[in-house]
């Protein structure tokens, strides 16, 4: 190898940072998010509508709010408002993007690794590219509003010029540095499941913010939360707005306190984002380790364990497919955690508020009634594989009753165990057993209804798009199953329901322990008559059913 030859790479190499550092990155990667933007945007006019629309519908509610907390301005508690607005905007922001990564491609940086580009540069450029979209501009309209509310003479006007942009650089480095950090976990499997069950915890946190918010103006209002707002205060970033607020007091110490905290934080975040996105391009990740799976774990999986307690035969094998699809699968796994984490919320948030009642743990059993619907859907284009096992009525009444089988094993004890937590909450043992009557009716009323609806609306659920759990068209049908499914249930378990108003009304407490067997008879009674009159269906319409499920 002459010199010439050798010295080269190394002359590329030296050249390289060179050449990235003589153009402009910071352009080049705003340039880069409109491009993706714009050609996210091309081909679809469907895109566009809900991008557009999107936008619109960010501006105005920006507005109305930016609107609203300027009415503040001037209130004993616009402080406390605002304040602690700019901390659950950080919070927003710090976790939305673990939740929603497909949000923003430029988000993972592994994707650059292939370019010579240094972390600092390669930090302010995607900290400027950052700053372009509908949720910076959001912050921006809400960080205007909330200085606006607290912004009070001169010192509070000079205060309020750099809060503003130091609260939405707060914010975007937050999530940045976050997302670096995690980028592994996002692009795992594991951080797909953590995305499907956004849902749930927007629900989760929805009914805490309903709690707190009614035990908030029950217990006196704003006023309460003055001693945590003394603390979040000096948390960046809502230190920015902070500070606005303590300027406009005459508190020049501590509104230079808070500006000097605001700052050191934000240098330390931009520190912290610089060596997570080193460490990220200079670490192997998953495609360049081989994976070892140890196969001990593999053999494991197949027959042993926990699922040596299932039955033999078809029935065993059936089962264990469907719960596997619970625990593997990520939308039945998202819609399966929402259904037990909802079906557990209502009625025990109802009961701490003293509006509960035992009654609402019927809404649990109904949540997951309403996984027996579609039961095909989730086998997509594989079950052609099913529908080969599948020759007579009695196969597909076999089939089903598996799949029953399997929900039952984790509805019955479900529906249990929240009925008797609601009875504890509202010490009401005396109405426990009614109201676990009620629920098995319920249940076996919507395993019914599911058998029949997912015979005659099946409707396919595609594997792409973490959010899309019906293929385009089929809306309709899976709209009239579930809906539909669900009054008739309500009208199959009527006479249990009218037998416990009846003996409620007519109070006779010491006849409703007969609502437990007599819902549990019920409800196991309509099972098998959906199973027994959804498997002929099933047997006769194979190949629409397949074609249905398989639109994915």
């Amino acid at each position: 190898m002459s010199a010439a030859s050798a010295s080269a790479p190394a002359t590329a190499t030296a050249t390289a940072p060179a050449v990235a550092g003589a153009v402009d990155l910071t352009s080049v990667f705003v340039r880069l998010k409109l491009s993706l933007i714009r050609n996210g945007l091309k081909g679809s006019s469907k895109r566009k509508a809900a991008y557009f629309g999107s936008l619109a519908l960010a501006l105005v509610v920006a507005c109305f709010a930016m609107l609203g907390l300027a009415v503040l301005h001037g209130n004993a508690h616009a402080g406390t408002v605002v304040v602690l607005l700019a901390a659950i905007l950080a919070l927003g922001w710090t976790f939305m993007p673990l939740f929603f990564p497909s949000g923003d491609e430029t988000l993972d940086p592994s994707r650059l690794v292939m370019l010579p580009l240094r972390p600092r540069p390669l930090v302010r450029a995607l900290l400027a590219s950052s700053l372009v979209g509908i949720g910076p501009l959001f912050t921006v309209c809400l960080a205007v509003g909330s200085v606006v509310a607290v912004a009070r003479g001169a010192a509070g006007i000079v205060a309020a010029v750099p809060a503003v942009p130091l609260l939405v650089l707060g914010c975007v480095t937050l999530a940045r540095a976050v997302a670096t950090a995690n980028v592994r976990l996002l692009t795992s499997r594991k951080g797909r499941d953590l995305a499907l069950l956004s849902g749930l915890l927007i629900a989760v946190g929805a009914q805490l913010a309903n709690f707190g918010s009614q035990r908030l103006f029950q217990s006196g209002g704003l006023a309460q939360l003055e001693p945590v707002e003394a603390v979040v205060r000096w948390l960046p970033p809502a230190t920015a707005v902070g500070m606005v607020d303590s300027a406009s007091k005459g508190s020049y110490g501590v509104a230079a306190g808070q500006l000097a905290v605001t700052v050191l934080a934000l240098v330390l975040l931009l520190r912290f984002w610089e060596r997570s996105l080193t460490t990220l391009m200079v670490t192997p990740d998953g495609s360049t380790i081989a994976a070892s799976q140890p196969s001990a774990k593999r053999d494991s999986a197949d027959g042993a364990g926990v699922w040596s307690f299932l039955p033999g035969g078809r029935t065993g094998a059936v089962m264990q497919r469907t719960l596997r699809y619970v625990v593997r699968d990520p939308k039945t796994k998202s819609a399966w955690v929402t259904a037990l984490a909802i079906g557990l919320i209502i009625p025990v948030f109802n009961a701490l508020q003293g509006t509960g009642s035992v009654y609402l743990a019927c809404f649990g059993a109904g949540m997951l009634g309403v996984q027996m619907y579609n039961q095909f859907g989730q086998d997509t284009g594989a079950f052609w594989m099913v529908a080969q096992t599948i020759a007579t009525p009695r196969d597909a009444f076999a089939e089903l009753r598996a799949r029953a089988y399997a929900l039952a094993l984790v509805t019955v004890p479900y529906t249990v165990v929240v009925t008797a937590v609601t009875a504890a909450l509202v010490h009401n043992w005396g109405g426990f057993p009614a109201a676990l009557g009620v629920g098995l009716a319920l249940l076996g009323s919507m395993l019914c209804t599911g058998a029949l609806a997912s015979a005659h609306f099946p409707y396919s659920i595609p594997t792409d798009g973490a959010f899309k759990n019906v293929a385009p068209g089929q809306g309709g049908l899976a709209w009239a199953g579930i809906f539909g499914g669900m009054l008739a249930s309500a009208v199959i378990c009527s006479p249990v329901i009218v037998l416990a108003v009846y003996l409620s009304v007519a109070d006779h407490p010491s006849l409703t322990w007969i609502l437990l067997p007599l819902g549990a008879a019920w409800g196991t009674l309509a099972t098998w008559a959906g199973l027994r009159l959804a498997a002929p269906t099933v047997a006769r319409k194979l190949p629409e059913i397949l074609l249905a499920v398989s639109k994915g």
